[in-house]
């Protein structure tokens, strides 16, 4: 458990999806948690798996298709460098240029990590999350799901003040 925080809940598996407004285009989708700021909630995130959609095959070109999770609102996808990201997955395919022959490749950033590494993955303060998604080079919209795995916890006056100004500052 996290210093400053009170677990307040069991397990929570919460599913989202996202989907592409076009092929190749920035779309994002805000995920509402519920959470109670006047008791200053928090959700601490235990893990997350993000699932992808494959990009499209095209002859002599290469294609991918990214998908992220972060704590705050983003304008583009994030690196996953960044502090607000908590996830991130990718799928690409590369195309010889001089062939029919390509190869498929799936990234996958360590979303949920071995409990015995980690107490966490993350914290969330604010009242929401959300996930990102962009092709690129692809003929049709893609989509992508996740499951986030944590608990709500409350956390002290300081320790929740602290939380949103790190969460907020990150965006």
């Amino acid at each position: 458990m996290p210093k400053g925080l009170k677990q307040s809940s069991s397990i929570i598996v919460v599913g989202a999806r996202v989907i592409e407004s076009a092929a190749n285009t920035f779309t994002q989708q805000r995920i509402d948690l519920q959470l109670n700021p006047l008791d200053n909630e928090v959700f601490v995130v235990l893990g997350a798996n993000l699932d992808v959609g494959s990009p499209d095959l095209i002859t002599n070109d290469n294609s991918n298709t990214t998908m992220t999770m972060t704590t705050t609102s983003q304008t583009d996808l994030p690196t996953l460098n960044e502090t607000a990201v908590i996830a991130k997955a990718e799928k690409v395919i590369r195309a010889a240029s001089d062939s029919d022959q390509s190869v498929a490749f799936q990234e996958q950033f360590a979303e949920t990590p071995a409990s015995s590494l980690l107490e966490y993955v993350g914290i969330i303060a604010t009242n929401d999350f959300f996930l990102q998604i962009q092709g690129a080079r692809n003929l049709g919209a893609k989509t992508g799901s996740a499951k986030v795995y944590g608990y709500r916890a409350t956390a002290d006056a300081s320790t929740y003040a602290a939380l949103v100004q790190s969460e907020v500052l990150s965006s």
